[in-house]
């Protein structure tokens, strides 16, 4: 069995929707939730976006990459208010292997320790497993962002390991040692029903 291509999708939850990133749509709400925040960018591979040109720039490269390897890269948007208020992807996928990775997640720093996050990575994994026919999700994140690491736990996600020295950080002079996790198709219906239940809480 070889799993599905990704097309252009809507994913709908009752906190959030998540559609394609449109840069030139999504930007203004974009960086009026996010932009500049250097807390917000800390851990991403780019340095913080000053300006609406520079997050609708980022957002399209962002969107490129994400097609260019396969995925799909989302707009999440508050759906109680009606705009974006960051944007994550389906990364690095492999429809033989039955793979991906979500990635490039952020979030405006209003909606951390909100629903969510729980309700979109819900949306995303339910997607890729029941609709797509993946087998496993992988993330990976810096090692030394703890805040990170335990959201991916808190969805299932089992810690792999580290690869040491993976990449340059975004001030072009430390290197990331990054931290792996991974759910499995199988693992999946067990996760969903704590997410549901977490969500319904």
């Amino acid at each position: 069995m070889v799993a599905k291509s990704f097309e252009h999708t809507v994913l709908e939850g009752r906190h959030v929707r998540l559609e394609p990133l449109d840069p030139a749509a999504h930007a203004p709400a974009l960086f009026a939730a996010g932009g500049g925040d250097e807390d917000v960018w800390r851990w991403l591979p780019v340095e913080p976006p000053r300006s609406e040109d520079a997050i609708r720039e980022l957002a399209g490269r962002v969107a490129a990459d994400a097609e260019d390897c396969g995925g799909l890269a989302f707009a999440v948007v508050d759906r109680a208010g009606g705009q974006a208020i960051g944007w994550t992807a389906y990364w690095d996928v492999s429809t033989v292997d039955e793979r991906l990775e979500i990635g490039w997640t952020w979030y405006g720093r209003a909606y951390w320790r909100t629903a969510v996050n729980t309700e979109a990575k819900l949306l995303l994994m339910g997607h890729a497993f029941d609709d797509m026919g993946y087998g496993r999700i992988c993330w990976k994140t810096d090692l030394l962002n703890t805040r990170s690491q335990q959201a991916i736990a808190r969805l299932g996600a089992v810690r792999e390991g580290v690869w040491r020295r993976h990449r340059l950080r975004s001030d072009g002079v430390t290197w990331r040692d990054s931290v792996f996790f991974s759910m499995l198709a199988d693992e999946w219906p067990d996760a969903r029903q704590r997410l549901r239940a977490r969500l319904a809480s």
